[in-house]
């Protein structure tokens, strides 16, 4: 079994700013590396693919050099985008700003990717196949003329879709009108601790996790990360459980959580249960951070390597990966 993962979401270029810490407010400060390269939803789908699940691009993209760079870099990951460019527009773009402590902070300015439209959605509903794994994002929630169409898009996917949230950091923004609707359809919920506690008022990523799966459906499930921590899961109709992590020295964690994220459908998609996927999903996360710059999710024989005697290798890859 292999599900294909459909990102019903955005990609966009990453302008990628290394610098020493954040200025003050008012203030400035020289950046020490700086990279233009495709983000956002990209890096989901480039840590599904590259442990061999079937991705594809199912959001908007347009004509100029930045649309240019994102089908670029999709493709060169065997990507495939399942809408035409718009020619009314170029992709929008994210400023990264990374300090010496691997911490990211984003300023986001969108492009032809907010202007979605009905008739966008009814394209992507035809090219779904049964089993497929959606992956939406709180970004496309967010925006006005987006939000309530992929909300109403989503409440109206058939039971053999798995659907996946990740809340993304404007969570407190997206209206809850727009919200509701997608919380009770979502099978998978996937957000960080910040994200977690904005959701369900809790501290504790335990009590969230918990608090958050309250707040779907039955028989859905819940990821809260913890960064370096690993990650607390809730799965179906079990208690939550944490699931460790993996120590390493963060170089840049931009793009963490897009690879936890991923390689976590991933493994879930190709039949292996969710503590397992989980597990593997904390080292392919680790493995990320420990490389700088874009989609530095590892392939399978990278994380059965990162993984080494680790039992959860067998699990995933049995001998050889």
């Amino acid at each position: 079994m292999n599900r294909r993962l459909v990102l019903a979401g955005n990609v966009i270029a990453d302008l990628v700013i290394e610098v020493p810490a954040l200025p003050e407010r008012g203030g400035d400060v020289i950046g020490t590396r700086t990279e233009t390269t495709a983000g956002g939803g990209f890096n989901t789908l480039v840590a599904a693919r590259r442990l061999g699940t079937e991705a594809v691009f199912a959001g908007l993209h347009g004509t100029g050099r930045r649309g240019d760079l994102v089908r670029e870099a999709l493709a060169a990951e065997h990507i495939v985008p399942l809408l035409p460019a718009r020619t009314d527009g170029d992709t929008g773009f994210t400023v990264a700003l990374i300090d010496g402590g691997g911490e990211r902070t984003f300023v986001t300015s969108f492009g032809v990717e907010a202007t979605l439209t009905r008739s966008d959605l009814d394209a992507v509903a035809a090219r779904l196949r049964p089993g497929d794994l959606l992956q939406l994002s709180g970004y496309g929630l967010v925006l006005p003329g987006n939000g309530p169409l992929l909300s109403a898009f989503t409440a109206g996917l058939p039971a053999d879709i798995t659907v996946c949230l990740d809340p993304a950091p404007l969570v407190a923004d997206i209206p809850e009108a727009v919200l509701t609707p997608v919380l009770a359809r979502t099978d998978w919920l996937s957000a960080n601790a910040r994200e977690a506690r904005l959701l369900s008022g809790h501290e504790d990523p335990r009590a969230a996790a918990t608090a958050l799966r309250d707040r779907l459906a039955p028989g859905a499930g819940v990821l809260v990360r913890a960064d370096k921590d690993g990650c607390w899961l809730a799965a179906p109709g079990e208690a939550p459980v944490h699931v460790p992590g993996f120590p390493v020295q963060a170089v840049d964690s931009n793009g963490a959580g897009d690879a936890h994220v991923g390689s976590f459908l991933a493994l879930l998609g190709q039949g292996h249960d969710p503590l397992t996927a989980a597990r593997g999903a904390n080292a392919a996360a680790a493995y990320a951070v420990t490389r700088s710059g874009p989609a530095t999710a590892p392939n399978r024989r990278e994380l059965a390597r990162f993984l080494g005697d680790d039992p959860v290798a067998h699990r995933l890859f049995g001998r050889r990966p």
